[in-house]
């Protein structure tokens, strides 16, 4: 990893900190917006030595964007309804009969960027009923993904992936190769 600056991965760090500061602002007065730019400038600065590692404008393609539109819009939103609905189905329940447990799922072979596995554990965790732990490799070079499940409700290593992970790991592996 390349540790001097470099004007292109500054210039992507501070695109994603200025659209972030947009999303959480919300506004468009140009106060708001000198104020982000400043902002996202000094983050950048201090991040993009460490936030991006190869390609500077690789997530920049408008076909990674829109499969990340679709996967956020669709697939994750889905799959965070389907968690929250089992969460309250078991939270609802007259009786308290789960069987929290921590699982090793295998990741699939589409997911091999760290980028692309730390985004699937991100996913994961903010599925409610889910805590992606560790992200580990063997000896063989196969990841595994250390889930913390409040139901395990399948102890199959493949069958208990399909069921946490759902279409999530499929969808990023597409936008993240």
């Amino acid at each position: 990893m390349q540790r001097g600056f470099s004007f292109g991965k500054w210039l992507s760090t501070f695109i994603l900190c200025f659209l972030f500061w947009l999303l959480l602002t919300m506004s468009f007065a140009p106060r708001e917006l000198i104020l982000g730019a400043l902002v996202s400038g000094v983050t950048a600065g201090f991040a993009h030595l460490y936030f991006i590692h190869d390609d500077a404008f690789y997530l920049y393609n408008p076909v990674r964007l829109v499969l990340m539109g679709v996967y956020f819009l669709f697939v994750f939103l889905w799959e965070v309804i389907k968690a929250n609905l089992s969460m309250a189905r078991l939270v609802l329940s007259p009786r308290a009969d789960f069987h929290p447990g921590i699982i090793r799922i295998p990741a699939s072979e589409q997911v091999r960027s760290l980028y692309g596995l730390a985004a699937v554990s991100n996913c994961i965790t903010l599925t409610p009923g889910t805590i992606t732990m560790d992200v580990a490799e063997d000896e063989q070079g196969r990841n595994y993904y250390y889930v913390h499940w409040i139901d395990v409700s399948e102890t199959d290593r493949d069958k208990a992936g399909e069921i946490i992970k759902g279409r999530m790991e499929r969808w990023i592996g597409r936008i993240w190769k």
